[in-house]
């Protein structure tokens, strides 16, 4: 078969064949009365292979190696082959991303292109100082989408950096809400904190909404976080978790802050004091948690409040008595606050 018939049925163009000749990769078999090159059925099969094996990225030395050394294996190649692969697709995945980015930031021109791919190098820094001055950049300058911030934010490690990343997100609109809800379920711990610190951040609406979900998230971290944060938005169903807190010894110091913060509020003081009283009910409630109940009721207004104090004024654990009496003495005295 002739080199143009060979081109035809192969779809390797004729100058590849050449090209392959020259390397030595694979030669006719013949030649024709007239000197045409003249291929057989097995230079044939050995194009075919030759192309097969381009398909998988081999480059023609590599081809040439396979096809023509007995002792060549594949398997350290392929290894190879697969290693390339995968950060040429992460490399392209990379760009995809900030291509998108840029475009979905809607560049006026090509001045705008600059400054976001500025910014967007300056948050991947790995200097502290320069994502910060990015993230705060992305404000007054041309905005950074949503999505890097949001990216940044949830793997950020730096705290000064995280509290600028918080900053920016919460003056570019909700848009960054739904991607810091799927923060919440992610299987990190870290990243779910940030999430819920991050949403914490933003305004009242969807951001309350949001927190009102993070109460019931599996992660005690979050729930706390979210519970803080309601709390300090005036949102009675943070109580529960807060209480639950206090508890724990999780933040309880900040918990019973926000539950005093909560019981300013009349219609609420009642119903904290109401459940603080509930919670001690429980057996089970250590001594260690009773004084910190003592200790967060003494901001709680209310007759439930303090009638519960004089109950824990004789608790049998001498630490919690004590506390509680102190916390009784405060409240009636002619100078204390007055909560009784």
């Amino acid at each position: 078969m002739l080199i143009g018939d060979v081109a035809r049925r192969s779809g390797v163009s004729a100058r590849m064949l050449r090209h392959y000749e020259a390397l030595g990769l694979v030669r006719p078999t013949g030649r024709t009365h007239a000197g045409y090159r003249e291929y057989s059925s097995a230079d044939i099969r050995r194009i075919f292979h030759i192309e097969s094996l381009r398909s998988l990225g081999l480059s023609l030395r590599e081809v040439g190696r396979a096809l023509d050394d007995p002792g060549f294996t594949p398997s350290a190649l392929v290894d190879g082959l697969v290693r390339q692969t995968r950060e040429r697709i992460a490399a392209e995945t990379e760009l995809l991303t900030r291509l998108r980015r840029i475009g979905a930031a809607e560049p006026a021109g090509w001045e705008d292109v600059l400054q976001i791919v500025a910014l967007l190098q300056g948050l991947g820094s790995k200097s502290a100082g320069t994502r910060q001055r990015a993230a705060l950049s992305s404000v007054e300058e041309v905005p950074v989408p949503v999505e890097a911030l949001v990216e940044a934010a949830l793997s950020e490690t730096d705290p000064n950096v995280a509290g600028a990343l918080r900053w920016a997100m919460a003056r570019s609109g909700e848009g960054a809400l739904p991607l810091l809800a799927e923060g919440l379920g992610s299987p990190a711990a870290e990243v779910r904190e940030r999430a819920v610190q991050s949403i914490a951040e933003f305004p009242d609406g969807k951001a309350t909404a949001l927190l009102r979900d993070a109460l019931a998230n599996p992660d005690i971290v979050v729930r706390g976080y979210a519970a803080l944060a309601l709390g300090a938005r005036g949102v009675a169903d943070a109580v529960p978790v807060l209480i639950d807190m206090i508890v724990e010894e999780t933040n309880d110091v900040d918990a019973a802050d926000a539950l005093s913060a909560l019981a300013s509020d009349p219609a609420l003081a009642d119903q904290i004091a109401t459940r603080l009283v509930d919670c001690l009910a429980h057996g089970t409630v250590e001594a260690s948690a009773r004084r910190r109940l003592a200790q967060a009721l003494a901001d709680i207004p209310g007759s439930t409040a303090s009638e519960a104090l004089v109950d824990l004024s004789h608790d049998e654990n001498r630490a919690v008595a004590l506390t509680a009496a102190y916390v009784l003495g405060i409240r009636t005295a002619p100078t204390g606050r007055g909560k009784t």
